[in-house]
């Protein structure tokens, strides 16, 4: 047996402890977000409840994209969770499978991103993968650009699939978290309601901004509104 055989028999024991121990390398279809603080809410005159101040967040992970059709599908045929109001009325749309689920509620929402093994983002969460940690409006800087996210001016009336925007990609290399469609977060807003963030394609500009939010509440289901999933390390 040449000397390296012993070294490789540890090797693979080391893989087998990590694994088992959940030490599992980043997901493929997450980003991470550094721990650290950032920059959140907006500047002067902004409302009181989203005035600019600094935030410490643990590292997380979160999905690089919003939630599809086709995976919200296997959740539902799995699970037999109610299906989207849209499916219910039109039924399931294959060539919508790349595009965000929409017409989900916020309890919808929590139950597949538990099926996943994973949780909704708090609003702090969220807004970090959105902007980084340096305060920029934009994922990608302070100037809006109609050609890296789908609102109202950008022509399309609709969902987009998934992705569509590299270059509109957060400083985490996160898609759409400008335009397409609101998300959920885990984070109250009022009473009996969350906060979304992130605009949407029905929405001007303003409404993309990472500062802004809104809140809807837990039961809202509407055709510009979905969600992402977090994960603790």
């Amino acid at each position: 047996m040449s000397r390296a055989a012993p070294l490789l028999c540890v090797y693979g024991l080391l893989i087998v402890l990590a694994a088992a121990l959940g030490c599992d390398r980043q997901p493929d279809d997450m980003a991470l977000v550094p721990e650290g603080k950032f920059l959140m809410g907006a500047g002067p005159g902004s409302h009181a409840d989203n005035l600019r101040r600094e935030v410490v967040l643990d590292a997380f992970y979160m999905d690089k994209h919003e939630v599809t059709n086709g995976d919200y599908k296997r959740f539902v045929d799995k699970e037999g969770h109610r299906e989207p109001r849209n499916w219910a009325i039109r039924g399931y749309d294959e060539d919508l499978k790349d595009h965000p689920v929409v017409f989900v509620s916020y309890k919808d929402a929590e139950a597949y991103c538990t099926w996943m093994g994973k949780r909704l983002p708090t609003e702090e969460e969220w807004e970090k993968a959105a902007r980084g940690t340096d305060g920029r409006v934009y994922p990608w800087g302070n100037e809006f650009k109609r050609d890296r996210a789908n609102t109202s001016i950008s022509g399309i009336v609709g969902t987009s699939r998934v992705g569509r925007y590299e270059e509109g990609k957060s400083p985490y290399g996160l898609y759409d978290m400008a335009g397409n469609v609101w998300e959920w977060t885990s984070s109250d807003y009022k009473k009996g309601s969350k906060v979304v963030k992130g605009g949407s394609w029905g929405l001007s500009h303003r409404f993309s901004r990472a500062f802004a939010r809104v809140g809807y509440g837990q039961n809202t289901r509407i055709n510009n509104l979905g969600f992402r999933c977090a994960r603790d390390m």
